[in-house]
């Protein structure tokens, strides 16, 4: 990623950019900081992780998806996906969505990009977009390991 952005601690996996293959479009290592924390109380943050993807206007493929591990997640708080086109975050804002996290601390969320009917294709993305993802966690470490080392 450009800008002197560090690498999302998830991997934002999307159909509709690998038209070879699925691959992740942003480093996955456990532990890669996140791209803002913002505390909401004494024990608590929110995590804010940024993505920024292309998908061609060929695409062939249907699906997309938005995966990933929260760190130390706080139950009951889902992941929230915001997705922009035009390549920053001041773009048009085209999809919004909340997933719940299970009690491993993944998520996965799937949305449709290409929809074929009586063989008539509609793409519903194609250009440069960003992805914010946003994770609520504790900060003290109570699911496992807290944040030190997080930007």
């Amino acid at each position: 990623m450009g800008g002197g952005r560090a690498p999302a601690p998830l991997a934002l996996l999307a159909a509709a950019v690998a038209a070879a293959a699925l691959a992740p479009l942003s480093g996955a290592a456990a532990g890669d900081p996140a791209d803002a924390v913002t505390p909401i109380g004494p024990d608590m943050a929110i995590l804010k992780s940024t993505v920024e993807f292309s998908v061609p206007e060929d695409n062939p493929l249907p699906w997309a998806f938005v995966e990933g591990t929260v760190p130390n997640p706080v139950p009951g708080y889902p992941v929230i996906i915001q997705i922009y086109r035009g390549g920053s975050a001041a773009g048009e804002g085209v999809h919004f969505a909340q997933t719940p996290v299970g009690p491993d601390g993944s998520y996965e969320y799937r949305f449709r990009v290409l929809n074929v009917a009586d063989g008539s294709r509609t793409s519903a993305f194609a250009g440069d977009y960003v992805a914010k993802i946003f994770k609520v966690v504790y900060l003290d470490g109570r699911a496992g390991g807290g944040l030190t080392g997080s930007a």
